[in-house]
C-alpha cells in the first residue's frame, strides 16, 4: 500500500509542480500586459494620438515612452540614408541634434540612434515614422513634440547639404532631394 501512496504522492507534487509553473506563467504574462498598457497610455499622453493602431505602429517601430524623442529625428535620418550611407559630418550632425533634444548618452534612445545610424532602417519604417509625425502635429492643442515641421524641414536640409559636393557645387544630391521632397508633402498634408 505504501508503494501506491508513493506514486500517488509523486503524482499530486508533479501535477502542483505544474500548476504553480502555469500560475507564474499567467501572472508574468498579466504582468507584461500591464506593462504594454501603461507604456501604451505614456505614449498616447506624450504624442496625443488615441488611435490604437497608430499607437501599435510607434510600438511596432520600436518605440517606447523612453526612445519617443528620437521620433522627430526620423526624416532627418531618412535623408541622411538617401545616398545610402550616412557621412562622418551627418552622423556628427544627427548626434548633436540628439543630444539639444536631451538624448543622453548611453540611454536607450542613444542607444536605438546609434542603432539606426549603423543599419539603415526600412523604408516602411521611413513611412511609418513620417504619418505619426504629422498625426502628432496635427493634434490640435495636443502635447507638443517640441519641434514644428518647418524645424524638422530645416534640419533635413542642414543634413543634406552636410556632406557638400564639390567646391559647393552639387551639395544636396538627386536622392536626397527626392527624399526632401517626400518629408515636406507628408509633414505639410496638415
Amino acid at each position: 500500500m505504501s508503494n501506491h501512496d508513493g506514486i500517488t504522492d509523486d503524482a499530486r507534487k508533479r501535477e502542483e509542480e505544474y500548476f504553480r509553473r502555469k500560475d507564474r506563467e499567467l501572472i508574468e504574462r498579466m504582468r507584461q500586459q500591464t506593462e504594454a498598457a501603461s507604456a501604451r497610455q505614456q505614449l498616447e499622453a506624450a504624442t496625443g494620438i488615441r488611435d490604437p493602431e497608430s499607437l501599435k505602429d510607434l510600438e511596432a517601430l520600436g518605440f517606447t515612452p523612453r526612445t519617443l524623442a528620437l521620433l522627430p529625428l526620423m526624416p532627418v535620418l531618412q535623408v541622411a540614408w538617401a545616398e545610402g550611407g550616412i557621412s562622418t559630418a551627418e552622423r556628427e550632425m544627427i548626434v548633436n541634434l540628439a543630444r539639444s533634444r536631451d538624448i543622453e548618452p548611453g540611454s536607450a534612445a542613444d542607444q536605438q540612434l546609434q542603432g539606426w545610424l549603423d543599419t539603415r532602417p526600412s523604408e516602411d519604417t521611413f513611412r511609418k515614422a513620417g504619418r505619426l509625425i504629422a498625426a502628432i502635429l496635427d493634434q490640435p492643442g495636443g502635447p507638443e513634440m517640441q519641434v514644428s515641421a518647418d524645424d524638422l524641414l530645416k534640419y533635413c536640409e542642414q543634413i543634406a547639404s552636410a556632406s557638400g559636393g564639390l567646391f559647393g557645387f552639387g551639395k544636396v544630391s538627386t536622392e536626397e532631394k527626392a527624399a526632401l521632397e517626400q518629408i515636406a508633402t507628408q509633414l505639410k498634408k496638415r
